[in-house]
């Protein structure tokens, strides 16, 4: 299995728009690391026979997956309907294009309803031949099932997101976590055993409204006790270097175009 994160950054990137002098607001972050650099968080998960599973399609899809040489995808789950994860969803048309059929797609029911008020024309029947929108074959989910995506079993667990719920997701020994503030015990215990998990923390000193910091992230890593712990979702609070020198064992930042394997 090999992950791709497409993505590490909060839901305006880093850096933010604006700036002294208009090349961006870099908060914390050294302009000169690289990796402070950060698009909308989503990742591609890739499946031992080699079909890919993109979680999230957020504003920044058509550039991440060309500079993460993504050549196609064979099916979506959207973890919630916030606009930093699903603004991006028309390019699914070019997705469709590359594999010549509707994509399955897997979100809640309520997730669903706002994407259908949001994209309207995505969601209407496909009639064919071509492909000039996205279309999908979509189905509910509800936290706590097991679905297969993309030739994996993905398991669902719920997510406390402040003001609305988001998925999280596990697939063999990784499980991912973007968009959370808090987890309960049904999550823990699918979240138990886990190798690697990509895991949301937006800033290095809390609490926030509706994501984890990162003292949060840590005791959770210590319940869990996982080999390896990957933060997503960081803000411009976030900087890579002074992570790297002050995250304990086992726990380090992501960067746009990391790629995870087992």
């Amino acid at each position: 299995m090999r992950v791709v994160m497409l993505g590490s950054g909060g839901s305006a990137g880093v850096p933010l728009v604006g700036g002294p002098d208009g090349r961006g607001n870099w908060g914390v972050c050294d302009p000169n690391e690289p990796r402070n650099r950060r698009t909308r968080a989503a990742i591609v998960i890739e499946s031992a026979g080699g079909e890919r599973l993109l979680v999230d399609t957020p504003p920044d899809l058509r550039a991440q997956l060309l500079a993460c040489a993504i050549p196609r995808v064979d099916a979506i789950l959207f973890t919630h309907a916030h606009a930093d994860h699903i603004a991006g969803l028309d390019e699914v048309r070019i997705l469709n294009r590359i594999v010549a059929r509707p994509l399955p797609a897997c979100a809640t029911a309520p997730v669903f309803a706002e994407l259908a008020r949001r994209f309207d024309y995505a969601f209407r029947p496909w009639r064919g031949p071509g492909f000039f929108r996205p279309a999908f074959e979509t189905r509910a989910v509800i936290p706590g099932d097991t679905i297969t995506l993309a030739g994996m079993d993905v398991r669902l667990f719920d997510q406390d997101h402040g003001f609305v719920h988001t998925l999280g997701l596990r697939v063999g020994c990784f499980a991912y976590s973007t968009d959370v503030l808090d987890l309960d015990e049904a999550a823990f215990a699918v979240l138990a055993g886990i190798d690697t998990w990509i895991v949301g923390c937006f800033q290095r000193f809390g609490p926030h409204v509706s994501h984890a910091h990162l003292e949060k992230v840590l005791g959770w890593t210590t319940r869990l006790s996982p080999r390896r712990t990957i933060l997503t979702h960081m803000s411009n609070d976030m900087d890579w270097s002074w992570l790297v020198s002050h995250l304990p064992p086992g726990v380090e930042p992501g960067y746009d175009g990391m790629v995870l394997t087992w």
